[in-house]
């Protein structure tokens, strides 16, 4: 059906769904959007799906955990040493998002398919800290921060602007479900629980730093410029909203500064594009 035989409504729909999945995926390679699949990694009634499903969390909860995984110095050095992250941040973060779409809702196929070959990157990631210290990507630690980082951050994102009334048995049961993304790619230890999730970061804590490295990648990453101009102000409004989402002491060390008193105004933005986008891909 052509766009001029919709309904105003279903018009604008389409375009804000045609606008969402040129941001994620990579079409001048052909990607085309994940299908929700049945008979993947977690299915229909999974919380993963839930959390996993809304767009507007999705992106300030994966700035979010970009900026605390590039704390910890043998993160932030697979990345320096062996990405084009200079160039295409963007990029980086799009591959992240089809990554989680696929292992949460591809076949088992498709997201074991994935794994496999993030595994065989990580293999070919390995090199030497500034300090001397030798580091690799297929540490079992640095997997685990990753990890950790990556779905805590979603569901924060979730409680903060999809349901701020999750109960604890869910968040729980959310990390027993994404535990298993954690252990295919080898990271140890994996969280289960929330608590252990949070005691996780809390253990790693010491092993992270800021420095000039983290702070320019953590300013390459809030200057993106969105690919559609129009976009822009979203963009701003969801980066802020990462930073506020961030951890008190992960914002004081990358010297990033809250909202203030402007937090309203940002979360308010944030709900807005949350709302819009819900509307836009609900059946």
């Amino acid at each position: 059906m052509a766009l001029a035989d919709l309904s105003p409504f279903a018009q604008v729909k389409r375009r804000i769904i045609g606008e969402v999945r040129q941001v994620f995926n990579d079409q001048q390679r052909g990607q085309q959007p994940v299908q929700r699949r049945a008979d993947g990694l977690f299915g229909p009634g999974s919380v993963a799906w839930q959390v996993h499903g809304d767009v507007t969390t999705m992106m300030v909860g994966g700035v979010a955990s970009l900026l605390l995984q590039m704390l910890h110095p043998g993160v932030l050095a697979g990345v320096w040493d062996h990405s084009d992250f200079r160039r295409d941040m963007i990029g980086r973060l799009r591959r992240t998002a089809r990554f989680i779409a696929l292992t949460t809702y591809g076949s088992r196929e498709e997201a074991e398919a994935v794994m496999a070959r993030v595994r065989k990157i990580h293999h070919h990631v390995a090199g030497t800290l500034p300090d001397g210290t030798a580091y690799s990507a297929d540490d079992p630690r640095l997997l685990a921060w990753v990890h950790v980082t990556e779905m805590t951050s979603f569901l924060d994102a979730w409680l903060a602007y999809g349901n701020p009334a999750m109960p604890l048995a869910e968040q729980d049961r959310y990390f027993a479900e994404v535990a298993v993304i954690g252990e295919r790619l080898g990271a140890d230890p994996v969280p289960r629980s929330k608590a252990e999730a949070l005691a996780l970061i809390a253990a790693m804590r010491p092993e992270l730093v800021a420095d000039a490295r983290s702070r320019e990648v953590a300013q390459i990453v809030l200057s993106q410029r969105s690919p559609k101009l129009a976009a822009q102000p979203i963009q701003i409004v969801t980066f802020q909203a990462a930073v506020d989402l961030l951890p008190r002491w992960a914002r004081e060390m990358h010297g990033l500064p809250a909202s203030g008193l402007g937090r309203p105004l940002v979360a308010a933005g944030t709900f807005g594009l949350a709302r819009m986008l819900r509307w836009a891909f609900q059946a």
